[in-house]
């Protein structure tokens, strides 16, 4: 009898471990394969060998979908649709998946700040920001210690200042740069804090905030655009010196124009002026003119896109470079003027139609209840104000068309006036208004956010003799005029 084998004295629990003991697990197996997908798709995309990433990521998905690295492969092919491919839809699926999969993973975070803020693009009412504002305080109240909270709270901000919650907006912005004072994000907010302190009607703590995001974040973007709004508020909010005549500008030109009769400030700056003898908008920078946007005959209204893109409104709709035709407006064939908010919707007051008509950036259309309007301007604060001679009255409207103050015409002036002509504002919220008929006669006022007196002029008293149809404010504090009559500009300092 031949002696017994040693495996049949083996326990049964050893045996069935061995396969264990002579192999790695396999969970150890999967999450080895995932971090090497994911670091091949790292350099990949590191090479800009864009597609080979995003094929390296969704192998890793597919074969790894519950190992750590499948949220970073998720998250980052959401950045890869937004900031390459430049299509937000496609990166939403990605994002939906890594919060239903993946929320308790650290890139989580990050992830619900990007659907957050592709939630807040695609507003179009304040009224419809609230999902975006969830995502931002699930990032906040899950993830405390994340560098993604600094932008939650500066993006939360932001939606609480265009539903006019300009306390809980503050509060908001304050938490931003506090938080952490070097994110990159912080100067951003201390601008957008100073911004709400001045809507908040606290001048001094505008300033302060203005000076020290230049003194914190000097080398940033923003501290160039503190710049200019802390000295265009010292000026006009301060200062108040009487308006002065430059003369006709720029300096030496003289009869230069066909027929200038409306004028707009770029966002960069520039000064847009369309010359109705050309039919045809054209672009003021560094001295030399160039053409700008489409043609149009008879334009009643001459917009700048926060793109930069030129608008014409005339009898024939609305004309744009990226459109081949006007878009009709339904109708209205009486424009009076037109202003963009910074949602995208174009604002239309039509002299035939006892009421504004607002049409979307997704081209939807609704009617906002509303005097017979004569001339409309944007407000940084998300709505328009708007002048009706009917009623002698400036209204400043919010986003809903809500008057947030109404200012009889006139008011703080020695005597009145009865039409408004035009109307223009400045990223700080001054407001421009030219005048016609009454005692007052015809001339200009400036006036803050909230439709209070800062400077005002008359023509006589400036020596203008002309046909003054549009006006501009410039970001140094300068009224820029359009002569139709003689063909030159003026500019008030």
């Amino acid at each position: 009898m031949s002696p017994a084998s040693p495996w049949s004295r083996t326990p049964v629990a050893l045996l069935c471990a061995l396969p264990a003991l002579v192999q790695p697990p396999v969970r150890a197996q999967e999450a080895d394969l995932a971090e090497r997908l994911y670091r091949s798709g790292e350099r990949a995309y590191a090479d800009k060998a864009y597609k080979e990433a995003v094929d390296t990521w969704s192998q890793l998905l597919q074969s790894a979908p519950r190992s750590e690295f499948a949220p970073r492969a998720l998250l980052a092919l959401a950045r890869h649709q937004m900031e390459v491919e430049h299509k937000p839809e496609a990166a939403m699926p990605y994002l939906d998946r890594l919060k239903a999969e993946h929320i308790r993973a650290p890139e989580a975070a990050g992830g619900l700040l990007l659907r957050g803020i592709l939630l807040a693009r695609q507003a179009r009412r304040p009224a419809d920001l609230k999902d975006a504002m969830a995502e931002f305080n699930r990032v906040i109240d899950l993830f405390p210690d994340s560098p993604a909270v600094p932008e939650a709270h500066h993006r939360l901000g932001r939606a609480w200042r265009d539903q006019g919650q300009w306390g809980r907006a503050l509060q908001q912005f304050v938490a931003a740069f506090q938080t952490r004072p070097d994110a990159p994000v912080a100067p951003k907010a201390m601008l957008e804090a100073a911004e709400t302190l001045d809507l908040l009607d606290d001048l001094p703590g505008c300033l302060r905030m203005l000076q020290r995001v230049r003194t914190q974040a000097p080398q940033s973007p923003e501290a160039q655009e503190a710049a200019w709004r802390l000295a265009l508020r010292v000026k006009h909010r301060l200062q108040k010196p009487p308006l002065a005549n430059e003369g006709p500008w720029p300096a030496g030109r003289a009869k230069w124009l066909k027929t200038p009769t409306l004028l707009a400030t770029a966002p960069d700056g520039d000064l847009l002026i369309y010359q109705s003898d050309l039919d045809h908008a054209f672009r003021l920078h560094g001295g030399e003119l160039s053409p700008a946007g489409p043609a149009a005959t008879g334009a009643r209204a001459l917009l700048a896109s926060p793109a930069g893109e030129v608008w014409l409104l005339s009898k024939s709709g609305l004309a744009r470079e990226s459109t081949p035709a006007p878009t009709p407006l339904n109708g209205l064939g009486a424009i009076t003027g037109a202003a963009l908010d910074r949602w995208g919707a174009l604002w239309v007051a039509d002299a035939k139609t006892p009421a504004l008509s607002v049409f979307g950036a997704d081209g939807a259309s609704r009617i906002v209840a509303s005097p017979t309007a004569n001339a409309l301007a944007p407000l940084p604060s998300g709505g328009v104000v708007i002048a009706a001679d009917a009623d002698r009255k400036l209204l400043f409207l919010d986003a809903d068309g809500q008057p947030r103050a109404v200012v009889p015409y006139g008011r703080d002036l020695p005597a009145p006036f009865r039409y408004v002509l035009a109307l223009a504002s400045d990223g700080a919220g001054q407001v421009a208004v030219l005048v016609d008929g009454g005692d007052f006669g015809e001339g200009v006022l400036i006036l803050d956010p909230r439709g209070a007196l800062l400077r005002q002029a008359t023509f006589k008293s400036l020596g203008i003799s002309g046909r003054i149809t549009s006006l501009a404010l410039d970001r140094s504090g300068g009224l820029i005029l359009c002569d139709r009559r003689n063909d030159l500009l003026y500019r008030l300092n």
